[in-house]
Formats: structure tokens, sequence, C-alpha cells
């Protein structure tokens, strides 16, 4: 016979830094409504490479208001699209991607249209996005999180990867779909999808003000008393 293990101890140590991190920065709340839209927030995914956020909205808005329709988008000149796309970081590949993505959602659907993934278990819905051209972990996590399905998925991104990774609570040189698989199992189970994606976005913050890649600023880091790195349990990566 088998007894219980109890709770994962990492679950508590995630939602102690979370508190942490909501007592240095404030709640973060996304008061964006266009990512309600599953598209919208594919769409922005898809050409924002290495591209600040806001810069990748306005490319977003430009599409549609330009073109009227995801649709119109899909079957634009690629030359047209890269025009107003030329302020994303790789433009060409944006490109590519974005008609890639959004001819293969009309092929299967008809349209550029994705509700049906509101009748999918989160399993399903992540892998049908992840089979589109130019869609991984992390943009199908954001389509399902922040847009109206409203799903418990975490968005991963270079500064949550590195910050669990210093923190301890994922291997060192775990790529995004580990960090993913490491991390879900112990969310703690009270957080509904806002909750998650107000994570994602205050680690992020951590990971730009604190946590940044080369000489992390750990004295002043909000974690640094939950975090291996800033007890010196682990050496700087």
């Amino acid at each position: 016979m088998e007894l219980p293990l109890g709770p994962d101890p990492r679950c508590e140590r995630l939602a102690r830094i979370h508190a942490a991190l909501i007592g240095a920065f404030g709640h973060i709340e996304r008061v964006d409504e266009r990512r309600r839209d599953p598209v919208w927030t594919l769409v922005q995914g898809v050409i924002g490479a290495q591209t600040k956020t806001a810069v990748s909205n306005a490319s977003t808005d430009a599409l549609l208001a330009r073109f009227g329709s995801w649709e119109a988008v899909a079957r634009a000149e690629a030359g047209d699209l890269q025009a107003l796309l030329r302020n994303q970081t790789f433009p060409s590949v944006a490109t590519e991607r974005l008609k890639a993505c959004l001819l293969a959602i009309m092929e299967e659907r008809g349209a550029v249209d994705m509700r049906h993934l509101s009748n999918l278990p989160d399993e399903e819905a992540m892998a049908w996005l992840e089979a589109l051209p130019g869609v991984g972990r992390k943009i199908a996590a954001g389509v399902m999180n922040t847009s109206m399905f409203a799903r418990r998925q975490l968005v991963i991104d270079g500064h949550h990867r590195r910050v669990m990774q210093r923190a301890g609570l994922v291997p060192p040189r775990a790529d995004t779909a580990r960090t993913y698989a490491a991390l879900m199992p112990i969310l703690p189970e009270e957080w509904n999808a806002a909750d998650i994606d107000e994570h994602h976005l205050l680690v992020k913050r951590l990971g730009q003000v604190h946590c940044r890649p080369a000489r992390p600023q750990c004295e002043a880091c909000p974690i640094r008393a939950r975090c291996d790195t800033g007890t010196g349990k682990v050496p700087v990566r």
C-alpha cells in the first residue's frame, strides 16, 4: 500500500514567490481587450519574435485595419504584408510564418476561425495550435490562456525560463517545453487563468528588472530568499 506523498513543496514555494513579486511590483492585469480574440493573440505571437510587445500589437492592428479580415490577410501579397510588418525584428520571417499559419487554418476550418478550440480539452487544443506553422508552446499557451478561452496554461518566455532556472524550480538548461512541463504541475490549484497570466507577467518583469541575463541584481531581488541562486545554493547561470 502506497502512502500519499502530500502536497509538492514546490507549489507553496511558487505561491510565495508570486506573493513576493506582487509585493515588489504590485498586481499586473492585462487591460488590452484585443487579446480576448484568440486569432488576434495568435497573429501577435506569430509575428512577434524578438520584438517588443507594443510594436507587435501595433503591427497586428495595422494588418486588420488595412485588409479588413484575417482571411484577406492570409490571401494578401507577401510584399504588402512585409511592408506593414517592417517594424518587426524579422519582417520577412514574420510574413512567411503568418501567411502559412493563417492559410493552414483556412484549409482546415474554411475560415480563420478557432472557436472549435473552446470544445477541446487543453491538451488537444494545445496540440492543434502547435501543429500550425510558426506556433510553438509559448504562443499556444498565450492563445489558450489570455483569450476568451481562459484556460489554465502558462506562457513561458526567455525571462520566465531564466528566472525559474536560477530559482531552482526547473533544470538549468531546460528549454521552453521542459520548463512548461516542470511548472504546470506545481501551479497552485486555486489559480485561475488570470492568476496564471499575472504570474507570467510578474516573473517576466523580474527578469527585465533584476534577473538579467548578465550580471543579475540578486542583492535587490524580491525573491532572493526563495531562489537557489540568490541564497548561494547554485552559481549564477
